[in-house]
């Protein structure tokens, strides 16, 4: 970088909301406005910078988190503009894990939708201090006041306005500050002029209701400013923005603004508000790892450019030009390019060969990155999502991410032998770059499974193979991830005896399967008296997991289930590692088929927003999918109907709603959780995976 921003300066920002909520449009506004580029590409039209693979430009909405790097008022910006769809909530999750703060997008006409809430509760989890944009005030149905009110019954308790809208849909013609009581029009080219009024008199008593609303919120978090306003005395603009600033980077507040990005009006102040209110990475607690070879051993990184270097790789993202690039935030210290590395996860050396910084795919060569940036590395050989970088003499080890459950799969097969040798290739680089997409080979059947989020995450894999390696496939029918559990606590023997002239093998394991709804597999050694010498605890363990991980009713993982040996036997000469293992396979399997096995399977939240006239058809569509309603809620001329339905019976779901509703309805779904299978689905789910169903059921 030719210049280095001072620290304080710094804002590294994500912009997250449901499909659909003008992310990408408002990402493309402030580049507009902060001088990157020259011209406004439209999402709509399939040529924003900020969805830059085809698939993007194709559907209009975006898959993978870009980067770009801006400046306003001599801050600068990083920004990632996230995915709303829910098949690619890990690419969300991967992002909040490195980010300072966020801009939580709505639509106005919709208030806070599922994967709003989504997303909300994943910046929880990370601690992401937020702020509110209510976009699109001036679409049909948008009503500021009510998406207030759904934030507050919805989120949090803890948004405040900060700006009031002047007219609404059609009306929608210029924001209030409520910081400095000051009225803003957008005017000129694409709205890039400013223009600052006096507050119209029919808004002037609204902006002191919600004015003094405010004050009374934010002078918790000053007490300055809360001995100026019991006291009746005027305020001065800096200690208002102090104590929003204060509450916003304690997580305790969650100011709100309005405006519609599409429509030029409200972008440049959400930037200021960002400069304003947005942490920096000094107002960000030092980042806390742990020592390498002790867990327990808590290490500390202040954000400074003295400090030894600590990183973390995000994002994984294969270039056909330059090849792998990992996306890293720096939390401390300096990296050149030429220097080596140290992954702890690994325990292997990186060299860093360039370091770029990105503008969506386009790239910009620098020399050298500071604590507190985010750029892409070239030249990382084994770094995965969620490793830390660190200097090899100080290592640390940083809070790795956790990664969902796939929910779908399907098995592809290559249409040619030269696609078959290509096919592996591009699935390693596409697991590689995706820790929510996962594919093995089918033991039984030798397909090739995929596994992933949701039908449209599984599309666009298939789409990228095509397009990106060249690889031509077909696909099967999806399959449901479903799982197995047990539904007792039972005890389970297995003894493996073999004598075949020579040494022979004996093994002797007595167990207990217990459930275990905290974790998906547990194992604790209960062995005493020396009946099984130690070193084969770890056969045991092993034979147990592979158990668990093969299944045993329908050949379906086996999850929520703890393992306790507590009794057998060995023979000095015959006893291995092999013979407890396979002896563990056998008490496991007379074990749990004493365990009342179930099979479970995915059930997904789904939410629809349908026309009030088709809420009927609806409703009895979702029952005849063994669906549930929980609710059903007005929103404007229409209805939101919240449900939980088995994933496997959503399959082609989006064109039966289309059919139903003349194309008037839309709908999110997302993993909620694993339930029983009703029994007569599960015994023809066995039988099918046992090969016992020929031709067409009964029914």
């Amino acid at each position: 970088m030719a210049e280095i921003t001072p620290l304080e300066r710094v804002r590294n920002i994500g912009i997250m909301a449901h499909i659909d909520a003008g992310k990408t449009t408002t990402t493309e506004r402030v580049l507009f406005y902060t001088g990157k580029k020259h011209k406004i590409w439209e999402t709509h039209d399939g040529e924003a910078d900020m969805d830059w693979m085809e698939q993007e430009k194709e559907r209009g909405i975006t898959i993978t988190s870009a980067t770009t790097v801006c400046f306003w008022k001599k801050h600068h910006i990083n920004i990632i503009d996230t995915p709303g769809h829910v098949d690619f909530t890990i690419e969300v999750e991967r992002s909040l894990r490195v980010l300072d703060g966020a801009v939580a997008l709505l639509d106005s006409s919709q208030g806070v939708e599922p994967q709003t809430e989504t997303v909300w509760r994943q910046a929880d989890k990370y601690h992401v201090p937020r702020m509110i944009f209510a976009n699109k005030m001036d679409k049909m149905g948008a009503d500021f006041f009510t998406c207030l009110d759904s934030i507050k019954e919805r989120m949090t308790d803890k948004a405040v306005a900060i700006q009031i809208p002047n007219g609404k849909a059609d009306t929608f013609v210029g924001v209030v500050n409520l910081v400095n009581m000051k009225y803003y029009t957008f005017e000129g080219d694409k709205g890039s002029e400013v223009v600052e009024h006096e507050i119209p008199a029919e808004l002037q008593a609204q902006a002191e209701e919600y004015r003094e609303k405010m004050l009374d919120t934010i002078s918790i978090f000053d007490d300055e400013l809360a001995e100026k306003f019991l006291e009746g005395e005027e305020i001065p603009e800096s200690l208002i923005k102090r104590a929003i600033r204060t509450g916003t980077i304690s997580g305790n507040l969650f100011p709100v603004m309005c405006g519609s990005s599409l429509g030029n009006k409200g972008v440049q102040l959400m930037l200021d508000a960002i400069v304003d209110f947005m942490p920096s990475p000094l107002d960000i607690w030092a980042v806390v790892g742990e020592d390498e070879d002790d867990s327990e051993k808590k290490l500390e990184r202040q954000p400074s450019d003295s400090e030894p270097v600590s990183a973390i790789a995000f994002k994984i993202l294969t270039d056909p030009f330059v090849g792998t690039l990992t996306y890293v935030r720096v939390y401390s210290g300096i990296i050149h390019s030429g220097d080596t590395l140290y992954n702890p996860i690994t325990r292997q050396k990186e060299r860093v060969g360039r370091l770029l910084l990105m503008h969506a795919n386009k790239r910009e060569e620098i020399d050298e990155i500071h604590a507190g940036h985010i750029c892409a590395f070239l030249g990382l050989k084994d770094t995965r999502t969620g490793n830390t970088l660190c200097d090899p003499k100080h290592p640390i080890v940083l809070e790795n991410m956790e990664f969902p459950e796939t929910v779908i799969s399907i098995a592809v097969e290559p249409k040619s032998k030269a696609d078959q040798e290509k096919m592996g290739l591009a699935l390693a680089k596409l697991s590689y770059e995706d820790p929510s997409f996962n594919y093995r080979s089918d033991e039984e059947t030798g397909q090739t499974i995929i596994s992933g989020m949701g039908e449209l995450h599984l599309e666009v894999i298939v789409d990228r193979m095509k397009r990106e390696h060249k690889v031509e496939v077909t696909t099967g029918a999806p399959q449901v991830a479903y799982r197995e559990t047990i539904t007792q606590n039972v005890e389970g023997e297995g003894i493996f005896k073999k004598q075949t002239g020579g040494r022979g093998q004996y093994g002797h394991v007595v167990l207990k399967l217990e459930k275990n709804d905290e974790k998906v597999y547990d194992f604790e050694s209960q062995i005493k008296g020396g009946v099984i010498p130690n070193e084969f605890i770890p056969a045991i363990d092993k034979g147990a997991r592979e158990v668990v991980a093969q299944g045993l009713l329908a050949g379906y993982p086996i999850i929520n289930v703890k393992v306790i040996p507590f009794f057998g036997s060995y023979h000095d000469v015959d006893s291995s590692e092999v013979s407890f293992k396979v002896a563990t396979h056998k008490a496991m399997k007379d074990a749990f088929f004493k365990a009342g096995p179930i099979l479970l399977e995915p059930i997904m939240a789904v939410e629809i927003v349908t026309p009030d006239e088709y809420t009927g058809s609806v409703m009895g569509d979702l029952s005849g999918r063994r669906g549930i309603i929980l609710g059903q809620t007005p929103r404007g001329n229409a209805t939101a109907i919240s449900a939980k339905v088995p994933l496997a019976e959503m399959f082609g779901y989006s064109t039966d709603l289309r059919s139903n509703t003349q194309g008037r309805a839309q709908f999110t779904m997302q993993m909620s959780n694993y339930e029983k299978v009703p029994d007569h689905v599960a015994k023809k789910i066995i039988a099918e995976r046992a090969g016992k169903l020929k031709g067409d059921d009964d029914e």
